[in-house]
């Protein structure tokens, strides 16, 4: 049975959805004025408190409408926050962020689609969590080789083995849910032709 859903606005987990918000622009000021150290901190920070977040609302049942929509906004503008802070002090290169981000925009466009379709969300493929964990993973790696130079030897290559394995599935889910929806709208499209033939019969 799935928990109920309130309507509360103050909430533990809304409150902490809110904090990680607020702590964008903090970590991009740190990490443009070469506080790398400190920038990954706060992304330590951020991972933390979605991780209680996520808890606290399925195990004290304070799931509410606010926090499904708060929790995940939070969540893509961090990563985003993330990828083009990196890239633009030069952690990542800009080819890798728009790899990344083009993903994201194709799936804003899918959903887009599919709405007009009168379609709801697709529901998250197991494959685009894998890939999202190794880009989430990557990042903090590679922005802990380039705050701490000693650790660059092993962070380097784990750090840029997960990115690449991270854009690969990521990608690969991103076709997976490309054809899932092609499948649907066409199934949608099929139907009130194959209801017509019968009524012809």
């Amino acid at each position: 049975m799935a928990p109920p859903v309130s309507s509360r606005i103050v909430t533990i987990p809304n409150i902490l959805s809110l904090f990680r918000l607020l702590l964008i622009p903090v970590f991009l000021v740190l990490l443009l004025l070469g506080h790398l150290g400190w920038a990954l901190l706060l992304i330590a920070v951020s991972a933390v408190t979605d991780f209680v977040d996520g808890y606290v609302a399925r195990h004290f049942n304070q799931i509410s409408r606010l926090g499904q929509l708060l929790d995940p906004a939070a969540d893509r503008l961090f990563i985003l926050a993330t990828l083009l802070g990196l890239g633009w002090v030069g952690v990542l290169p800009w080819w890798l962020v728009a790899v990344i981000v083009a993903r994201d925009v194709l799936l804003l466009v899918l959903g887009v689609v599919l709405a007009n379709h009168r379609f709801g969300p697709l529901p998250v493929h197991h494959l685009g969590k894998m890939g999202t964990f190794a880009i989430l993973f990557a990042m903090p790696v590679l922005l802990a080789a380039a705050a701490f130079p000693d650790l660059a030897a092993v962070a380097l290559p784990l750090g840029w083995a997960a990115a690449i394995w991270g854009v690969f599935l990521y990608w690969w889910a991103g076709v997976a849910y490309i054809l899932q929806a092609g499948r649907m709208i066409h199934e949608l499209r099929v139907a009130p032709a194959s209801a017509s033939d019968t009524v012809d019969r």
